[in-house]
């Protein structure tokens, strides 16, 4: 039994299909497909719960701001955090490094209150409905991880 792998051979199919060729294509589709994911669930308790005392519509500023960490992290490339490819600028590898950071801080901040929200809000108070919470705290994660696929998912080697 403890053999029943050994005849199963990987790679011998007649489709040969580079992977580290079309990693970035991959990690590109994944990271689209998440973050258009956490707003189809965001819209979706939008539609769902349309009134101000169900769904208070303030609670749609985590998404925004998800959505500005996602585009803040991946506007800078590796390449320029590592100081490889960036010495100038308004301040060079360290204005790259903080822009990051800042980036980072949003996503894990609008995570952060995505959570709060859910437990404060909607657990804690005991409504009749959770799914709002739900879907607020699953569009933050969706977008925060579509960020981190999107960032470190890809690889700048086949850029040049």
């Amino acid at each position: 039994m403890s053999g029943f792998l050994d005849g199963i051979r990987c790679g011998d199919c007649e489709c040969n299909v580079d992977w580290a060729e079309r990693r970035n294509t991959i990690a590109s589709i994944a990271a689209g497909v998440l973050f258009f994911t956490g707003w189809w669930i965001i819209i979706d308790a939008a539609v769902l719960f349309p009134l101000e005392e169900q769904f208070h519509h303030a609670y749609h500023t985590c998404g925004v701001i998800a959505t500005v960490a996602f585009l803040m992290i991946n506007a800078v490339s590796n390449g320029q955090v590592r100081g490889d490819s960036y010495s100038e600028g308004c301040m060079g590898q360290t204005g790259a490094r903080i822009w990051l950071f800042l980036g980072f801080m949003l996503a894990f901040g609008s995570l952060i209150a995505s959570m709060w929200i859910l437990f404060g809000d909607f657990v804690v108070h005991k409504k009749d409905f959770v799914y709002p919470g739900i879907a607020i705290f699953f569009q933050n994660a969706f977008i925060f991880f579509g960020g981190l696929v999107f960032k470190f998912g890809r690889t700048e080697d086949l850029w040049q």
